[in-house]
């Protein structure tokens, strides 16, 4: 079947955007964290549906050095031993944050107290906005019907 995008991703069609979002990435980027962000990424992706960003994150995070088994594990982490507390507790906070209207207390004092115990401030600052960014491209690749594997990575 021959797939083609709706239209460029909005990021590119407005004057400045990607300048935007690349700002708020390299931004996430200069805070440390412990854990692998694709991870993270290639989890929201797999909750929203978004097929550029799933192909694009495992790639990611297969260059960057991630095992298969970690990789094919992050859709069911929480049935795995291959996940860090911290990691878990990162995961969590992704899934919280993208269904945030599956639940009415979004994110749980819970999932947010397992994530403020392994990460500080500024950490939790930096996922926040990076989970939130994350969401933001799934959005617009699905809206636009963006095709994976043409973003060559």
């Amino acid at each position: 079947m021959l797939m083609t995008a709706r239209m460029p991703n909005p990021a590119f069609a407005v004057a400045g955007a990607m300048d935007g979002l690349n700002g708020v990435a390299k931004a996430i980027s200069r805070t440390r964290l412990p854990i692998s962000r694709e991870l993270l990424h290639l989890r929201a992706s797999q909750i929203n549906g978004c097929s550029v960003c799933v192909d694009m994150h495992a790639k990611e995070a297969r260059n960057a050095g991630e095992s298969e088994e970690r990789l094919f594990a992050v859709a069911a982490w929480r049935e795995t031993p291959y996940f860090s507390d911290a990691e878990r507790a990162a995961l969590a906070l992704t899934e919280a944050l993208t269904r945030i209207a599956d639940r009415p207390e979004p994110v749980p004092d819970a999932i947010w107290d397992a994530a403020a115990e392994h990460f500080d401030e500024e950490q939790l600052g930096a996922l926040v906005l990076d989970i939130g960014l994350i969401n933001l491209w799934n959005r617009l690749n699905v809206a636009t019907q963006q095709v994976a594997g043409e973003h060559g990575v």
